[in-house]
């Protein structure tokens, strides 16, 4: 301005605006978040490790099931101590997959009075939770040492059992497994499956000495439960090549984008979760038994839907953003770009799934005839209720042919399109 020396007034304050002060509270909540994530994790991480080793314990050494027997506070507040013990004294699973290290200001290793000062600390910032909203938290200020993301430098990194974290997934994969033996297996069952062998001969004997009066019987439900796949795959095809691109990230965009995004794959991802066998029980009571096929069909489609979306969104969300980008600089619109830019990069891989999950169809249609949905599962079924082992191995054996011969095909037609 004239008659003023330069720099003599200055831009108003971005905290005196309504949208600086937003930029700065959001700034300091997501510092807040990320740095109680990463105390969570490793609290997590701690109270999973003592929980599967408490509970294998009790089960082989007591024969009960318990899981911390100490009360749930103490429990909490131990966790929480062993997580700061961890951060302060060594590379915890958070500072692991962030590639953060502990250092001095200057760089250098942290002396042992440096980090009993950082573990103490920082017991105030993440209880009081102001330390943790300054840029640098007030346990690092005071201890003198930094979380700082620092590179291996051409220095080769230690063998896995000697780090921490390489310890403790190792240990939790051997409380796993400890867990899961102690609640599936049991020295009577192991001692049955050894001298109790004879008692299966009878029945694997009438397996392989099928029926053959019952083929014509057999081969029509054979054909309900292939036309179940087809159907199912067609229209699961119909409805999920849309929503795909309605679940797309690099598609969606805006507010409104971002919401039919979220909802989508939120909706995708629940129904995906929920087995078709159990689809299949809830379309039975709906459209009654009297048309079981119908209800089976209805549980494969819902599935098939769900795990096409997430399919197909995928494949969108890894094209090539050049040739879109190409078409609309020279003046393309979105039908261009869709016809030029994206169909030619994704229609083989879509062909590709499709052909993928029409192979899981024939083996999930027979799944669902288990519980009443149709097709062979559902004669299957009946004859191993019945204790008709003959008949059953005729089914069993036509299921085999038919899965193999899709199999095979699927996987022909999925080569010519590499």
């Amino acid at each position: 301005m004239q008659g003023y020396p330069d720099g003599y007034l200055s831009a108003r304050p971005r905290w005196t605006t309504l949208s600086g002060l937003a930029d700065i509270v959001g700034f300091r909540l997501g510092l807040l978040g990320r740095r109680l994530s990463a105390v969570l994790l490793d609290m997590v991480a701690v109270g999973l490790l003592w929980i599967l080793v408490t509970y294998a314990y009790m089960w082989y050494a007591h024969g009960v099931v318990a899981y911390t027997v100490i009360p749930w506070w103490l429990f909490g507040v131990l966790v929480f101590e062993l997580a700061l013990l961890w951060t302060s004294f060594d590379i915890p699973l958070s500072q692991k997959l962030s590639g953060l290290r502990l250092v001095q200001a200057d760089g250098g290793a942290p002396r042992v009075r440096q980090r009993m000062a950082y573990f103490l600390l920082l017991h105030g910032s993440v209880l009081l939770l102001v330390g943790l909203l300054a840029r640098q938290p007030w346990h690092e200020r005071l201890s003198g040492l930094r979380a700082r993301q620092l590179s291996s430098g051409g220095v080769k990194p230690l063998p896995w059992y000697r780090t921490s974290v390489g310890i403790y997934l190792a240990l939790t994969l051997v409380a796993v497994l400890v867990a899961a033996l102690g609640v599936t297996v049991s020295m009577a069952n192991l001692r049955r499956l050894v001298s109790d062998a004879w008692r299966a001969g009878n029945i694997w004997r009438a397996f392989f000495t099928p029926d053959t009066t019952i083929l014509q019987t057999i081969f029509r439900d054979l054909i309900v439960t292939f036309f179940m796949a087809v159907l199912a795959t067609a229209f699961a095809v119909l409805a999920a090549v849309p929503l795909s691109f309605l679940s797309a990230r690099n598609l969606m965009k805006g507010p409104v984008g971002r919401l039919t995004y979220t909802v989508l794959r939120g909706t995708m991802s629940i129904t995906r979760s929920i087995e078709p066998i159990v689809w299949a029980i809830v379309f039975l009571v709906w459209v009654t038994a009297r048309r079981a096929p119908f209800a089976g069909v209805l549980a494969l489609i819902v599935h098939s839907i769900a795990d096409l979306v997430k399919l197909y969104a995928e494949q969108l969300e890894g094209i090539d953003p050049g040739l879109p980008e190409a078409i609309t600089a020279t003046g393309g619109g979105r039908l261009a770009v869709l016809r030029f830019g994206v169909l030619p990069q994704i229609i083989n891989p879509y062909i590709s799934f499709t052909l993928y999950r029409w192979d899981i169809n024939i083996r999930m249609a027979t799944v669902v005839g288990v519980v009443g949905g149709g097709g062979i599962g559902q004669r299957l079924y009946s004859y191993l209720q019945g204790h008709m082992y003959s008949q059953a191995g005729t089914a069993m054996l036509l299921i085999v042919i038919l899965v193999w011969a899709i199999d095979y095909l699927s996987g022909r037609l999925r080569a010519k399109l590499v």
